[in-house]
């Protein structure tokens, strides 16, 4: 989950001690002794780093796993975790080894929002992953021709923090959804209430709430792996209230519902808790779907929304893990950019393709790996702990099961949370920006679209851009975008006036 921007410079530091001679081949490879780090520390930052990310297993299910395609289908949770398990294993792996850096990776909290909310109803889940895996390509592409690193300075520093802002409120509004603490009225006005009549109901909402509090006093705490933990306790009170209290399902039948049950999963203990993992997710893509069915327009805009979701947060949070270091850490040059950054972009592009590729959406640096920098990983041993450890997760996929979104979606909350943090570091006095950051902040939410907050940034940037006389100031690939979405937003008027 990358949302950081780059930190401050690194203080200077007194002149180190020149560091041991490597020890064997594998310690020179992966410069441990050059970094100044032991094998004892690469594994204890590999566990802590697993331990603090390791919420997505079961989160990435539950959110893409709630969508449904076009058709009305929808994904097997238990193949999704497995498939998320094993991209997150591989990934983190293969950027252990190429870029020997400390950075994992995992499917990116936002991406496969825009996936599951937006992008699958309107195509077969083929098609939509499909398109994830040219998001992929195309990132991969610019990052091999120089263009990433152009990309990512065309759009102003404070615009894209709006945009981790809004996805952030975004994540929120779902996750009080789903968890029934929000819910419609039915009625033009107000459009949404607290639970039903305004005030909460049923047992679930019971525990979503006592969920919600232990994970903020774990977050608060600073406990490792706090997510991780408020997830399953909850999920654990959720399976006690339901052998007592026999809740049930929201969704009884067509004719039937239950506001008082639980949502997506009853929690009830499984017949089992390990099995070999399912991976008929893998491969079940279409790139030429989306564009067959007679929906082009859309079809870019998609990728081009994917691009500027999955784009810009590797590059800022790849230097505040080195940052995390210390000036002695040897993650980052004099420049202030980690060694071998070419490599860490190309891995983290190629594993944008290889989400899609298996059906669980981009795959993305997170800047939960500090937490593992902090215990002393300073080289990509340690993402071959952590990527093992995904890979034994594998195993465990049928627990996703018994997880109600009211248990997961306390993750949601602290991850909307942590998101909205960088809000301060937008200047609002300064209403060219202020103003096209307040829209794609909280155009997210309130239009449950990813897509129409970060367009509605990009053109009243621009627009208030010109009428202020900066218009030069402003990258032709800003105005070029922004002239794609407002063909987007006007696409309706757009097709009537060509019938």
């Amino acid at each position: 989950m990358a949302h950081t921007e780059a930190g401050p410079d690194l203080p200077p530091g007194p002149d180190p001690e020149p560091p041991a001679p490597p020890r064997n081949g594998f310690d020179r490879y992966f410069e441990i002794s050059a970094r100044r780090s032991t094998l004892g520390r690469e594994i204890r930052g590999g566990l802590a780093t697993f331990f603090t990310m390791s919420y997505i297993v079961v989160l990435n299910p539950l959110i893409l796993g709630a969508g449904a395609d076009k058709n009305g289908d929808t994904l097997d949770m238990t193949q999704i975790a497995a498939a998320t398990a094993l991209v997150a294993g591989v990934m983190t792996i293969l950027m252990g080894v190429v870029a020997r850096f400390p950075l994992a990776l995992a499917a990116g909290l936002g991406v496969n929002a825009l996936v599951a909310y937006e992008i699958a109803p309107t195509m077969t889940w083929a098609d939509a992953m499909g398109l994830v895996v040219i998001e992929g390509v195309l990132i991969t592409i610019f990052v091999l021709t120089g263009l990433r690193e152009a990309l990512f300075r065309a759009v102003p520093p404070q615009l894209k923090i709006a945009i981790g802002v809004g996805i952030g409120l975004f994540l929120t509004m779902i996750g009080l959804v789903d968890a029934g603490f929000v819910r419609s009225t039915g009625t033009g006005a107000p459009p949404i209430q607290l639970g039903l009549g305004n005030r909460l109901v049923g047992w679930p909402s019971l525990v979503f709430v006592i969920a919600l509090l232990v994970t903020l006093v774990l977050v608060v705490r600073r406990v490792k792996g706090a997510i991780l933990l408020g997830i399953a306790f909850g999920t654990v009170l959720a399976v006690i209230v339901e052998a007592i209290f026999k809740v049930g399902p929201t969704f009884v039948s067509p004719e039937k519902s239950n506001p008082h049950g639980w949502n997506l999963n009853v929690p009830e203990l499984p017949d089992k808790v390990f099995d070999l993992p399912d991976l008929g997710l893998l491969g079940k893509f279409s790139v030429l779907g989306a564009w067959d069915s007679g929906i082009t327009l859309i079809a870019i805009m998609f990728v081009f929304t994917l691009l500027v979701t999955d784009f810009f947060d590797t590059m800022g949070t790849m230097v505040a893990v080195g940052y995390e270091a210390g000036p002695q850490g040897g993650l980052l040059n004099e420049d202030g950019t980690p060694p071998r950054t070419r490599e860490i972009l190309l891995v983290d592009s190629v594993a944008a393709a290889a989400g899609g590729a298996a059906s669980v959406s981009s795959n993305t640096s997170y800047i939960e790996s500090a937490s593992g920098v902090a215990e002393g990983a300073r080289t990509g041993v340690a993402n071959l702990v952590t990527g093992g450890l995904f890979l034994v997760a594998m195993f465990f996929a049928p627990l996703v099961e018994i997880v109600p979104f009211e248990a997961a979606s306390v993750a949601l909350i602290v991850v909307g949370f942590l998101m909205m943090t960088a809000v301060r570091s937008i200047d609002w006095t300064d209403y060219g920006i202020g103003i096209p950051a307040f829209l794609a902040i909280v155009l997210m939410p309130f239009t449950y679209s990813i897509s129409t907050g970060i367009g509605a940034g990009f053109i009243a940037y621009v627009l208030l851009s010109a009428v202020r006389g900066k218009a030069r100031e402003v990258s032709p690939l800003m105005w070029g975008a922004a002239a794609l979405f407002v063909v987007y937003f006007l696409r309706d008027p757009i097709e009537q006036l060509l019938s």
